[in-house]
């Protein structure tokens, strides 16, 4: 089976993304990955660009080994010179010379004739030859070029001593079936062609890079340059993870093989992206975060059967632990959410099952997407004893005019429903004296008050309240979670309460009293204290206290704004 070679040009195309600039230590880290990649070619850079791009190239060609080392150049003298100086200590170097073949370059851009651009690619090639044996040659704006003098000029390079020609597609013009041709008609009527290895190098302007790049090689090209997650000039160059999964996923197509250790593709990636600074779109082939991610319900259904059923490459090959993966939100079916509770430890009953999925889907409506820390919140809640006294069954927040009010709707034994509204000077203040009221209840906060939020306080996933309450001397304990700190604060308390009203212990007033409230919020502590004539209103002044910093931005957000959670 053939090899097609692998040129990485990530360090020198792609480095030419607007907004990327890598130093000479960012840039050998990326080479030393590219090695371990195993690709076939790296593009180190433009040495005669700068002295900082000379000075990458030499230190890479110094201390990277494994593979080729390519520097590209100008098809002037001075730029030929600097290319060899840089890449002298190379294990295995390579001079790459560039010169425009299109009459719109060499018109207005070089100010020339094709004579004498001619003669200039022969001569330069000739020069590069003398200090190494690998020379590479470009005809930039192939595509856009006379196919004829394409043929004249790869001849006389050839002729002088180039080793690869590469066909690139500069501005991103040619269609697949066209780019084929070309190179099927370069192998036809370039007597001297089989002297050398031809090459394809390929921009995205018009989303095809991948594509041209893939038919060139069935046309006969053998080497295809691009860069690690398609970066590059412009609109970027063919991303290579891409052109070689596409070849090892479809070698019964293309009947080539590549030397990459494709393991390292996923690394490599997210190196490139680091320290460019360009994140890699979510739904990119090979390397996106949902590349091997699951939403519909359909889709996971034949996921939890065989991973195959979609999808066609294992991640393991790209360095990836595991696929099928499976997206919890609103489109999500009962096999994509029973499997994962299973894959999390947990066996349901068909009646646990009806229940957890429509609690399911409710917060999934909520919220979109639902993390495993929230799939562990709704089976505490469906796990929680029953018995419940009296159901929060309406919550309703306004912050309007820096001024929370609160109105609680309450459904008590035997379905007796009541509502009140109070006001305060924070939102869980009046939400936690509402409750208080309808229940007909003093009670105070213990000291201790955690408030988690899962898994990453930066995301939209759910708080995990838990409060301890204090009543006559009885001490119980409320769990409350929601996507919304103040619906989950409520809740924590109403099971407080609840636990405490179930248990048989009567309501009695307390005294009037300081209260301090400590939190726990993603190990930072947080203390607050207030006091009252009544202890339940200190409690809740305490715990704004202590939440005045985790609240407040979550307030000016939502000024004016009214939140309605529903159970």
């Amino acid at each position: 089976m053939e090899r097609v070679w692998i040129l990485d040009t990530t360090l020198r195309d792609g480095e030419q993304s607007p907004g990327v600039a890598l130093n000479a230590d960012q840039k050998l880290e990326i080479a030393r990955a590219l090695a371990a990649l195993r690709v076939d070619a790296i593009e180190a850079g433009f040495p005669a660009s700068s002295p900082g791009d000379f000075q990458a190239v030499h230190r890479i060609a110094r201390e990277v080994r494994g593979c080729i080392i390519a520097g590209l150049a100008r098809a002037v003298p001075k730029d030929v010179d600097a290319c060899w100086e840089a890449l002298r200590p190379a294990e295995a170097p390579r001079i790459h010379i560039f010169i425009s073949s299109s009459d719109i370059h060499i018109m207005h851009q070089l100010e020339k004739n094709r004579e004498e651009v001619l003669e200039m690619a022969r001569a330069m090639v000739a020069r590069a030859r003398r200090y190494c044996p690998d020379v590479e040659f470009s005809p930039m704006d192939a595509t856009r070029s006379d196919r004829r003098f394409v043929y004249q000029m790869l001849e006389a390079v050839i002729d002088a001593g180039a080793t690869v020609v590469n066909i690139p597609d500069t501005v991103g013009y040619a269609i697949p079936e066209e780019f084929a041709d070309f190179i099927r008609s370069i192998r036809e009527n370039v007597r001297n062609i089989d002297r050398v290895t031809i090459s394809v190098h390929c921009h995205d302007d018009l989303g095809l890079a991948v594509a041209n790049s893939l038919a060139a090689i069935r046309a006969g090209a053998r080497q295809v340059e691009g860069c690690i997650n398609g970066i590059g000039e412009r609109a970027g160059n063919a991303a290579l993870e891409e052109v070689i999964m596409a070849l090892r996923t479809r070698r019964d197509f293309f009947g080539v093989e590549v030397g990459v250790d494709t393991t390292q593709i996923y690394r490599v990636s997210q190196l490139v992206s680091q320290l460019t600074g360009m994140p890699v779109q979510p739904n990119k082939a090979i390397v996106g975060v949902n590349a091997f991610r699951h939403q519909s319900g359909v889709h996971q259904h034949g996921v939890v059967k065989l991973r195959e059923t979609y999808e066609i490459i294992d991640p393991r090959d790209i360095g990836l632990p595991r696929g099928g993966i499976i997206v919890l939100n609103k489109n999500s079916g009962r096999a994509g959410l029973q499997a994962r509770l299973k894959e999390l430890g947990y066996t349901l009953s068909e009646a646990e099952m009806d229940r957890v999925f429509q609690a399911f889907k409710e917060l999934a409506d909520q919220k979109g997407e639902v993390h495993d820390a929230d799939l562990v919140a709704l089976m505490t809640a469906e796990r929680a004893p029953t018995g419940e006294a009296f159901q929060l069954d309406l919550l309703q927040v306004s912050c309007a005019n820096g001024t929370p009010t609160v109105t609680v709707r309450l459904v008590g034994p035997e379905g007796r429903v009541v509502e009140t509204t109070v006001t305060g000077t924070a939102p869980l203040e009046p939400s936690y004296r509402t409750m208080g009221d309808l229940v007909g209840t003093s009670h105070r906060l213990v000291e201790s008050y955690q408030v988690k939020t899962v898994p990453d306080p930066a995301d939209d996933s759910c708080c995990t309240v838990t409060v301890w309450i204090d009543v006559n001397g009885h001490g119980f304990i409320g769990r409350g979670t929601d996507p919304d700190i103040i619906v989950a604060a409520s809740r924590a308390l109403k099971d407080a309460l609840n636990q405490f009203l179930t248990r048989g212990v009567h309501p009695a007033a307390h005294r009037p009293s300081e209260v301090t409230v400590r939190i726990d919020a993603d190990g930072r502590q947080l203390v607050g204290r207030a006091r009252s004539t009544d202890v339940l209103v200190a409690s809740a002044r305490a715990l704004m206290d202590a939440l005045h910093g985790v609240l407040a931005a979550s307030t000016s957000a939502e000024e004016a704004v009214p939140v309605v959670s529903r159970r």
